[in-house]
């Protein structure tokens, strides 16, 4: 890219909004490349029992760089401030409110989002997670034009990834976050000149990505061994899986699946302590616990848990 290019996109006037950890990489390209003249992120937080006020990561990004962060409760409390910046360009990636139409006509360019999923596949707010709870071998990075439809816009270009047997919501999480960033920058000049691709997304091949909620994070012995190991990680390592053991919370944050298959035995009962985990009896199968959390403790091996009961007390023992 030859110098008059650079100072091009340096004249392009960027509004971010984002949130969290995945919004970082991409902000901090955006900064690095172009004139991003306003963040827009959530509202601050208390955390902890002394109410510690926490700023969304995307914040801290905003205050090292000395650009201007506004944090509305809702997005349409700032339109004026938006109208006034005159943008070329919208940015969005996890931010976590709808953008009304209002806003969305705004930028010249137009209203960009950055998406964890294929789409049109997993819309949502929980791409990352649903991802491999729902067994997905592939995923990826969609950029795509905004309008006032969850994750509905055309999509401009997009880049896949695969899942590994290995990979958690956590390590997910982070190469998307990479590859989101790049193509974002891979991409914007193309918006700008006007050479982009524009596809209307496929509305048959529409699923969703739903929020994680309570009831989603229990695990249901009853499955398959392989439904439960994706369940346990995809939700590592927010907000993490769990069931319940003499009636309080066990959270479970790592598994492997064996060969073993139980005749007799109830879905969920403890089949045998192993040298690295608790076997417990599923539909199909065994899977084995290994790293888990007792309510109100850290997390821990799941022999070390074990061991505290004494193992043979465990055997037969339900966990639902």
């Amino acid at each position: 890219m030859n110098l008059e290019d650079i100072n091009l996109q340096k004249e392009i006037k960027i509004v971010f909004m984002g949130t969290p950890n995945f919004s970082v990489p991409v902000l901090e390209e955006l900064i690095k490349n172009y004139h991003v003249k306003m963040i827009i992120t959530q509202p601050d937080k208390e955390i902890g029992r002394d109410k510690e006020i926490s700023f969304p990561p995307v914040k801290k990004v905003g205050i090292s760089h000395n650009i201007l962060v506004l944090q509305p409760i809702k997005i349409r409390e700032i339109i004026d401030e938006i109208k006034q910046l005159e943008p070329d360009m919208i940015v969005t990636c996890a931010y976590g409110q709808i953008i009304p139409n209002e806003i969305l006509e705004i930028p010249r360019l137009g209203c960009i989002n950055v998406h964890a999923s294929l789409l049109p596949k997993l819309r949502g707010g929980a791409p990352i997670h649903r991802a491999i709870m729902n067994g997905y071998s592939k995923t990826g990075i969609t950029i795509m034009y905004m309008n006032e439809k969850m994750d509905d816009g055309d999509i401009i270009s997009s880049k896949e990834v695969d899942i590994l047997d290995t990979d958690t919501a956590a390590t997910l999480h982070d190469k998307l976050s990479i590859l989101g960033a790049s193509l974002l920058i891979e991409t914007l000049p193309s918006i700008i000149n006007g050479t982009n691709s524009r596809v209307k997304q496929n509305k048959d091949e529409v699923t969703y990505a739903f929020n994680i909620k309570r009831e989603d994070e229990r695990i249901d012995f009853s499955k398959t061994k392989r439904e439960i190991y994706n369940h346990i990680r995809g939700l590592n390592s927010w907000p993490g899986a769990y069931c319940l053991f003499s009636g309080k919370i066990l959270k479970v944050w790592e598994s492997y699946i064996t060969d073993n298959y139980y005749q007799g035995l109830f879905d969920g009962q403890i089949t045998k302590i192993y040298d690295d985990g608790i076997g417990v009896k599923v539909s199909n199968g065994e899977i084995v616990l290994t790293l888990v959390q007792p309510e109100g403790k850290q997390k821990m091996k799941a022999t070390d848990f074990a061991h505290g009961f004494h193992d043979e007390v465990l055997i037969g023992k339900v966990l639902d």
